[in-house]
């Protein structure tokens, strides 16, 4: 509904005590901007499962909930626990009003910082991000890592009034931000603009928003030429192609139809812009349930999502808190069957913390294999700069502008870079790298070339092999996953086809996962069973046949490469950093027969024909592929699974 006069509401937020939160949400073409006003009481729960949807009598109510990283122990993950509350402000009153109206009406006046400055120096930041890309990427526990850093501040004044006016300073100098916000709760002031929807949920249909390339503006602002160069990067590129791969993994956990890609875009913002695409698909789960299983964004912990929370915990020393958390506002959606709620969970990055008189702005830079230390650096000083000179703290940018642009016009006004002919043809241009299969509707009819026929995917904590079984459906093959731990020799002998799949580690290790899997690819190959191995399950099968494996020099992690597949050429996507690896042979790279380095098998090598890196293995029954074919950079990727499951069957 529409209330009362802004004017009067804002005061009465100032003087009083009760819990409330402002929402500002970008506008869709033709409608008034506008802040919604939310009002109720707070309830702190321990669980996804117990945010209070409905109240005693059963019927659905609106609940906005701050969810903090801790939850990722829901997943069984590791985080270094701060007891943040999973926190819930149960909605008794909604009231939408003009923004304009709000703006005029919120204080304006500087709130002053005391003792400002990064709590990690930038040199000891340089250091982490060296040991991550060396101890980390280099030894295969991930394609890429978020670590963060914090900038904090002392500040002497009161949280509401605080509050209000970052919340005002934010609405006039950012722009681009999914949510505008402020979340006021006793002890605890959240304000933010965050550029980023981690995932909604309205009618059936979820949809998941990747951000990932971040180009920090010049001085004197973005211009054409200089945003070009950043879209050239081959760094930034990867990046982006990283996370929507790993939120894919996300998507095809919860929605039946896998998840169509489209895009790319741009997210332009007052000082930074990012690339991004959109990621669509249905499903009739619980919010909660959705939310729990897209815990969290890639985009601020990293990939496999699992290690990232130990890659995390090893090297961030304090907790997370609220960082790469979401905040959650769950609508009732008037649904008599299915999910009786909406969902709109934008991510809880650049935002302003402010507890005890101290504030705090997390910022983080995703860290890959072509990362350089004091790039990292800088990303991390441009994304705080974002929220930092929006509210003041420090001067703001003046935007350069276009050769055709009026200088008169309004910033508002001002053609978005994304309209400029060359930007657009360079976005466009990217999906030429991609896999047709994620960017077509996907919605499995069992009618594939292997219907009748049941596989088994094997968890080694990476779930691309939710990729993987949304390919397998496609393929007609009833497709069951069962984790690394679960898995029983009885399952293993009653599938047609075992998938053993990828996951992050030295394959030459001794520990319970490795041991297992090597227990999954040994049982299958003795009983001349239906294998397919895919990456760590790769370099497995080619060690128990004697094969050798080593490391990398630099780590395939992110990285598309055109291979040979016994005869066809594939592109294809890899993350590996050790690699099975033969004696280099002929042109095409293929041993068979007498030729090949084990007898005990008439076994054919895919290998690189200059390395000897061995890219595909196939012998009686099995098969194995180092790359990935259900990544969004394996173009040939379905074909190439297809032929490989053709064989073992």
């Amino acid at each position: 509904m529409t209330g009362p006069d802004p004017s009067s509401l804002i005061h009465d937020l100032l003087a009083g005590s009760a819990p409330f939160a402002l929402i500002a949400r970008g506008p869709a073409a033709g409608e008034d901007a506008t802040v919604e006003v939310l009002t109720g009481d707070v309830v702190d729960v321990d669980l996804l499962a117990d945010i209070p949807l409905m109240d005693a009598a059963g019927v659905a109510r609106e609940v906005l909930a701050l969810v903090p990283y801790r939850q990722v122990r829901e997943r069984g993950f590791v985080c270094h626990d701060d007891g943040a509350p999973l926190r819930c402000l149960v909605i008794g009153e909604r009231v939408v009003l003009p923004r304009a109206g709000v703006m005029a009406s919120l204080p304006s006046a500087p709130i002053a910082l005391e003792g400002a400055g990064f709590d990690i120096a930038d040199e000891d930041y340089a250091d982490i991000v060296r040991r991550v890309i060396a101890e980390e990427i280099g030894r295969g526990e991930g394609a890429n890592f978020v670590i963060r850093r914090d900038f904090v501040a002392g500040v002497d004044a009161d949280p509401r009034a605080a509050a209000l006016t970052w919340f005002r300073a934010l609405l006039e100098h950012e722009k681009g931000a999914y949510w505008t916000f402020a979340i006021v709760t006793e002890g605890h002031v959240a304000v933010g603009a965050s550029p980023e929807a981690h995932v909604s949920a309205r009618n059936g249909v979820v949809t998941m928003n990747p951000i990932s390339g971040t180009f920090r503006h010049p001085a004197g602002g973005a211009t054409a030429e200089t945003l070009a160069e950043f879209l050239r990067s081959t760094k930034e590129t990867e990046e982006l192609f990283m996370v929507v791969d790993e939120e894919l993994k996300m998507m095809s956990a919860v929605c039946s139809d896998g998840g169509r890609i489209t895009g790319p875009h741009l997210k332009e913002m007052s000082r930074l812009t990012h690339t991004e695409y959109m990621l669509r698909g249905r499903s009739d789960l619980d919010p909660r349930d959705i939310l729990r299983e897209t815990m969290f964004a890639p985009t601020v912990t990293g990939s496999p999502m699992q290690n990232a929370c130990t890659v995390i915990a090893r090297h961030e020393t304090t907790p997370r808190g609220y960082y790469s958390g979401v905040a959650a506002l769950f609508t009732p959606n008037g649904n008599a069957e299915g999910p009786t709620h909406d969902l709109d969970a934008p991510i809880l990055i650049r935002t302003a913390y402010l507890v005890d008189g101290r504030l705090r702005v997390p910022v983080g830079a995703t860290l890959v294999r072509h990362s350089d230390p004091y790039g990292e650096v800088g990303e991390t000083h441009g994304k705080a700069a974002g929220v930092l000179g929006a509210i003041g703290a420090i001067p703001r940018d003046v935007p350069a502008l276009p050769a055709d642009a009026d200088p008169d016009a309004p910033v508002a006004e001002r053609r978005p870079l994304a309209e400029d002919p060359a930007i657009a043809e360079l976005l466009a241009s990217r999906n030429d790298r991609l896999a047709p299969f994620w960017m077509n509707p996907q919605d499995p009819d069992g009618s594939g070339p292997f219907a009748g026929r049941t596989a088994l995917v094997v968890d080694a904590e990476d779930r691309f092999t939710t990729m993987l079984a949304h390919q397998l459906r496609h393929l007609g093959l009833d497709t069951r996953i069962v984790h690394w731990a679960d898995v029983s020799d009885t399952d293993l002998d009653a599938a047609d086809l075992v998938v053993s799949g990828p996951g992050p580690g030295d394959p030459r290790d001794d520990t319970a996962r490795m041991e297992a899997m090597r227990h999954v690819v040994g049982r299958r190959t003795a009983r001349r069973d239906p294998l397919l191995a895919v990456c760590l399950s790769h370099q497995i099968l080619a060690d128990s046949l004697g094969i050798e494996l080593m490391p990398l020099d630099r780590p395939h992690q992110g990285l598309q490469k055109s291979v040979d597949v016994f005869g066809e050429d594939a592109s294809i996507g890899f993350y590996n950093t050790f690699t099975a690896r033969v004696n280099p042979g002929d042109g095409r790279g293929i041993f068979s027969g007498p030729d090949a380095p084990v007898s005990s098998f008439d076994l054919d090598v895919a290998a690189d024909p200059e390395t000897g890196d061995v890219y595909a293995l196939r012998g009686p029954g099995f098969a194995s592929v180092q790359g990935h074919l259900e990544s969004i950079l394996s173009r040939d990727g379905m074909r190439t699974l297809e032929r490989l499951i053709a064989h073992t069957l």
